[in-house]
């Protein structure tokens, strides 16, 4: 065949393939008769390429320049029918990475020949046909007989199903020989010539670069729940935020004790994949090579098509990667190098890009840093409730005669208020205080005021003995903190009372009728010789003892004013004649609507009633 012919020929080839397009437009409910002259069609252009072939086997050998002009020539229209061919024809070398495409190759799958030259071709065809692409294209190279096969192609986005030829093709100036593989879309309409691609299009790159900055303000949000802080649910509620919208598979994996561990792991909710999901959960992050770079480089890394596809390690079917039949992988640290959160697309979707790794790194700064707080306030908090149970009681003992009740609130820094019921010889005894100060030295000085009442009350008989020999130990201490308190001592209906600078506790009678003890005496630690307020009471059935903290007279309101003894007379008065239990939630109501919920410092109620 003649130059002339032959592209009078390849003319011809061209708008066939155009009118066929034309039919299956106007008639996409009967495809098969187009479909049939489409594979025909596909016979004639690997005809064509044979023959383009052979005519350059057998080309003349001329001498000296003639003959480098001659072969010049020759490559010359090798390459215009290479560029002029009316379907997407790929060459690769024995291994299946692309070494060359043409213009309608790029058109079809939306990337230039920059960007798919040198990386492997199997990425891009369904994961399900990769073993038939290679046994094809090794068929192919080892007999020289075409082979075919109908297949997926996944790229940027788009997905066309194709009838896929491959040629075994020896290229002048080339060691070794290649394959030109032809790929003839069915179900997908091309793009028109010279279309910009919507992913460059400024509306998307808008859209896109707004849905980057939504995701963090949602991951922000997520992240400074309350709830993230008090239970671990940070890193599942972020992989699930993830999963949703920005990858198929989402995995985060924790360093504990210099080892990464799997801690969590997003499946696609609308595919069956529960065993899959498993497998990726039981398989070791310490055996991916993406997890450990990250790890030890502490920077995040993007791979906008997979081409090791063991990346991620491996599980039961095999690579992990391969088993989700993945195309695109992203993974950051978690904080400080705290974890990895890796991020998997399939062929359907969109490769993740430089863009997308920029906004990951931020996420997983945040993520790290959520974890770290979480960490840090579950820690405090178990010091604070240990804290909280060396300060009060879990439950109150029973009173031979006597009802109680008690109320605790912690405040901003737990630990400085305490009470206590604990026996003494003959009776009961109970105890109410608190430090002058917050943190954690407040909270120690605190706790051994509170054992120091319950131990010296084992060996004496009188509150006020007690109070003076805790405060010479307070004293001693050399802490510089005073402490508050009130301690009294139950022997039948008779209530002895010592009283080291706090406040005067409330009687409550039957009328309602609401008396103040006298209270009063200097703060324990101030002086090496206490002073006391000494009061003996007699509490007759139905009449409520009742003891407060500072915490609860000094709530203020909104405008500013405190809580105050009178009004919490008037709460009491209203008592009259009710249980311990009402009588302590009837003044945590009050207090609670005086200061609209708010609690600075901490609130003790401790109500006994004769019975």
């Amino acid at each position: 065949m003649t130059t002339p012919d032959f592209e009078h020929a390849l003319d011809a080839l061209a708008g066939r393939v155009s009118s066929l397009r034309a039919a299956r437009a106007a008639y996409p409910s009967d495809l098969a008769p187009t479909l049939d002259a489409a594979l025909a069609e596909l016979d004639t252009a690997a005809e064509l390429l044979a023959e383009a072939r052979e005519q350059l086997r057998k080309s003349p050998k001329r001498g000296g320049a003639k003959k480098d002009g001659g072969a010049q020539r020759e490559l010359k229209l090798l390459r215009q029918v290479f560029r002029a061919f009316p379907v997407p024809v790929i060459v690769l070398d024995g291994g299946g990475v692309v070494r060359r495409i043409n213009p309608e190759t790029s058109r079809m799958l939306g990337s230039p020949d920059g960007y798919l030259v040198g990386r492997s071709f199997p990425l891009l065809v369904d994961v399900s046909r990769r073993a038939a692409f290679r046994s094809h294209l090794t068929s192919a190279l080892q007999t020289g007989q075409p082979a075919a096969f109908e297949t997926r192609l996944a790229h940027q986005g788009r997905t066309h199903t194709v009838q896929l030829a491959m040629i075994r093709l020896t290229m002048p100036g080339e060691p070794q020989q290649m394959v030109a593989a032809i790929a003839l879309p069915i179900e997908v309409q091309l793009p028109e010539p010279g279309a910009r691609r919507p992913e460059q299009s400024d509306g998307a790159l808008l859209l896109a670069a707004a849905k980057r900055q939504d995701l963090l303000v949602k991951m922000a949000t997520l992240l400074l729940d309350e709830e993230a802080l008090r239970r671990p649910v940070a890193l599942p509620r972020a992989t699930r935020l993830l999963a949703a919208e920005w990858a198929d598979w989402v995995i985060a994996d924790v360093v504990r004790d210099g080892v990464p561990r799997r801690s969590a792991v997003m499946a696609p909710k609308d595919q069956p994949l529960g065993e899959l999901a498993r497998q990726v959960e039981s398989a070791d992050p310490a055996t991916s090579q993406v997890v450990l770079q990250v790890l030890d480089r502490a920077s995040g890394v993007v791979h906008e098509m997979v081409e090791d596809e063991t990346l991620l390690g491996f599980c039961a079917d095999g690579p992990v990667l391969t088993a989700m039949g993945a195309s695109s992988l992203l993974s950051v640290p978690i904080g400080c190098a705290d974890g990895v959160l890796t991020l998997v697309r399939t062929h359907d979707r969109q490769p993740f890009a430089l863009a997308d790794l920029a906004v990951m790194q931020e996420v997983g700064l945040q993520l790290g840093l959520a974890v770290r707080a979480q960490s840090n306030f579950q820690s405090r908090s178990r010091a604070a409730d240990a804290l909280s149970a060396s300060v009060a009681p879990r439950n109150l003992p029973d009173i031979p005669g006597y009802e109680a009740a008690a109320v605790y609130h912690p405040g901003s820094s737990v630990g400085a208020e305490f009470y206590d019921v604990f026996p003494v010889a003959g009776g009961w005894g109970f105890a109410l205080g608190g430090a002058a100060g917050k943190g954690e030295e407040a909270a120690s000085v605190t706790a051994m005021v509170r054992g120091g009442l319950r131990v010296l009350s084992v060996w004496e008989s009188d509150p006020d003995l007690v109070m003076r020999k805790v405060n010479e130990a307070l004293v001693a201490q050399g802490s510089g903190l005073f402490v508050m308190a009130v301690a009294g001592f139950v022997q039948g209906r008779t209530i002895r009372l010592s009283s080291a600078g706090h406040h005067p506790a409330a009687r409550v009678r039957n009328d309602g009728t609401v008396r103040f003890v006298a209270g009063g005496g200097v703060p324990l630690g101030i002086a090496g010789e206490a002073e006391t307020q000494v009061e003996t009471l007699t509490v007759p059935p139905g009449e409520t003892l009742v003891l407060y903290s500072e915490g609860l007279v000094s709530s203020r309101n909104a405008a500013g004013e405190p809580y105050g003894d009178e009004r919490l007379a008037d709460v009491l008065g209203r008592c009259a004649g009710q249980s311990p239990s009402t009588v302590v939630k009837a003044v945590e109501a009050d207090r609670h609507t005086f200061s609209e919920g708010q609690v600075w410092d901490e609130i003790v109620v401790f109500a006994l009633r004769g019975v």
